[in-house]
């Protein structure tokens, strides 16, 4: 394991209960749209990489019953997290976590469908990343892949917290993904907005520090570089409670059946 993928997986283990606790509930609307995408699939394994605490099981067990659904994620706590909620998952599903790098997906896999939401811009080749993830897919499997983009909001918590930690924002990244999916059939590429609200500035700051994003970079950087950056976040932010509709892009994209699956039948 790289450091910086080493740097990752313990910036989410240090993150993964206020994760659950924060970002999950108010990620939900996109969660349910990424699920919504998979429709009309084949038989087999439904595969969600980047699963963090794996909110998605709750919206895909009752909706592909009889199948082996997998969650996969870098992060030991995010798994042990996954694991407790698929244990109060009922049906008839067969569920399991692994701990394991979800950059790269062994297309032994053969997927009836992948879904991943709020993992793909974390990762170090998302383009590379997706990739993988759409050949995991049998013929007519389904890909949906929900990521928050460089710019995500003109204004609002994401925007200022870009702001005053003042990097350089590469998209070419992005431009990459919709190429990296030579051959399959894109059903959906489109920027997704939901209502968003946080008690304070201050408490966005500090989950994005303590459960979020933020928590690889405090690890990199110290906990000077946090504090100097929470005083300059605070002192732009306005008071009282702040209501953002941050846009996540979605992208849906369908394998084509085989050959054989595609022509007409002869008699």
């Amino acid at each position: 394991m790289t450091d910086r993928l080493a740097r990752l997986a313990r910036s989410w283990d240090e993150a993964a209960e206020g994760y659950e606790q924060y970002f999950v509930p108010r990620f939900a609307p996109w969660v349910e749209v990424a699920v919504d995408a998979v429709h009309t699939i084949p038989f087999g394994t439904v595969l969600v990489p980047c699963c963090g605490t794996f909110p998605e099981l709750e919206l895909l067990a009752p909706r592909f019953p009889d199948r082996r659904i997998v969650g996969i994620d870098l992060s030991a706590e995010m798994v042990r997290l996954a694991t407790l909620r698929a244990a109060g998952v009922g049906g008839d599903s067969v569920v399991e976590v692994v701990q394991g790098d979800a950059a790269a997906v062994d297309p032994g896999w053969a997927a009836a469908a992948v879904v991943s939401v709020f993992g793909l811009q974390q990762l170090p080749d998302p383009a590379a990343a997706i990739r993988s993830w759409y050949d995991a897919l049998r013929p007519g499997g389904r890909l949906c892949v929900v990521y928050w983009p460089e710019f995500a909001e003109e204004t609002g918590p994401f925007a200022l917290l870009d702001e005053v930690m003042d990097g350089r924002r590469d998209r070419s990244w992005e431009d990459a993904l919709v190429p990296a999916l030579d051959g399959a059939v894109i059903e959906r590429d489109e920027l997704v907005s939901y209502r968003m609200v946080h008690p304070s500035a201050a408490a966005y700051f500090d989950a994005a520090d303590r459960s979020g994003p933020l928590r690889a970079t405090a690890l990199a950087r110290g906990d000077e570089y946090i504090a100097e950056l929470r005083a300059k976040y605070l002192a732009k932010a306005p008071a009282g409670e702040w209501v953002h509709h941050p846009q996540a892009r979605l992208i849906s994209a369908r394998k084509p059946p085989s050959r054989a699956e595609a022509a007409p039948p002869t008699s």
